[in-house]
Formats: structure tokens, sequence, C-alpha cells
């Protein structure tokens, strides 16, 4: 079978602290503020994005910007189809988001599909009077028209190519790498399915 290993690391604990900020810092000037704006990260990993970068507009703009989290398992267009039981994770927003405009944020957008599917569970929710979208990391490779109005890092990559995010809050490390596919013994390479994003 073919395997994973480290090509490049391509953000660091303080690329990653850069990017945050600097996504913090655009959140505020294209809202001019952050009054009624709220962040609902994807879980796992968007949702401590969220959590830093509304940290971060704290800092910034001296106000608490609500966190929410947000399980789009259900909403996915290949549920049910995978070989495996997904696992159902806790939607968690203490607030109404009726009117307010809200900031899904996510670590890496690959095909969309995430995205359409966060869509989809958030409009169950409520009616927002806009949806922007915050990345870590952009890959390309998209499948829906869909665009992020926030990025970290534009990261072109190849579909042999697999974007991992480590996180200190789940990880114990901060860091963005890519992976790709070596060969398998006595065979030649596959193609590797990439990791977290794969059916994004």
């Amino acid at each position: 079978m073919s395997e994973r290993r480290e090509k490049a690391q391509v953000l660091d604990e303080t690329g990653m602290a850069r990017a945050i900020t600097r996504i913090a810092h655009e959140i505020a000037e294209r809202n001019k503020g952050v009054e009624d704006v709220v962040l609902i990260g994807l879980r796992s990993r968007g949702v401590e994005l969220a959590q830093r970068i509304a940290a971060r507009l704290g800092e910034i703009e001296g106000h608490k910007v609500p966190v929410g989290a947000l399980d789009i398992t259900l909403y996915r267009d290949d549920f049910g189809k995978a070989a495996t039981q997904p696992i159902l994770r806790r939607t968690e927003i203490p607030f109404s988001i009726d009117d307010k405009k809200v900031v899904l944020v996510d670590d890496v957008l690959f095909t969309g599909r995430t995205t359409r599917a966060a869509l989809d569970g958030l409009m169950d929710l409520g009616r927002p009077r806009l949806v922007q979208l915050a990345v870590l990391v952009d890959r390309g490779h998209r499948e829906l028209p869909i665009r992020a109005d926030y990025v970290g890092k534009n990261l072109p990559t190849s579909h042999q190519e697999a974007v991992q995010v480590f996180m200190t809050e789940e990880d114990g490390v901060d860091r963005v790498v890519i992976h790709e596919a070596t060969d398998s013994p006595g065979g030649e390479a596959r193609v590797m399915r990439p990791m977290k994003e794969s059916t994004d």
C-alpha cells in the first residue's frame, strides 16, 4: 500500500499565529468592526481556529465575539456511503444567528464540499444577514463554486498530496505540513487519498 511521507512544513507556530492575526484584522476591516459578527468553527480544528481568531478580534476591537461549533456530518453529500459509520459530534451554537454576520471557520479548503454542507447546516439554524468563509489554508482543486473570503495561506497542491493542520489543542503542536505518497514495496506508487480534507 501507499504510505504517507512528510514532504514539507509550510507553516510553523509563528507562521500560523501571523496568519490568524491577519485574518482577524481582515474580518474587522471588511465588516467595519465586529458588531453583530459571530464565528462558527467546523469540527474539529475549525473550532480551535475560530476561538483563536475571536481572541485576536477581542484584542484588536475590544469586543468579545461569540464562537460556536458546527458538526456537518449529517449534511455531507457522501453521508451513508462510507464503509465505516461516521462519527457524530455536537453542534454547539449557544446564540441566535438570525441577522448576524456569520464567519464560518475551517482549517483547509479543498473541493468545497465541506463548506457546502456547512451552509446547509447553518440555514437549518437560522437566517444570517450574510455568511463569510475563513480558512487557514486554501489548497485549490475546487469542485463547487465556493471561495474563501479570508485565507491564511494559499497553497497550490497536487491530488497526490495531502495537507494536514496540527494544532496545540488537539495535537500538542502548531504546524501545517504537506504529505505525499511513497511507493508501495515492490510496486508502483499509488494515488494517495488526502487526509482530513479528502471529501471537502
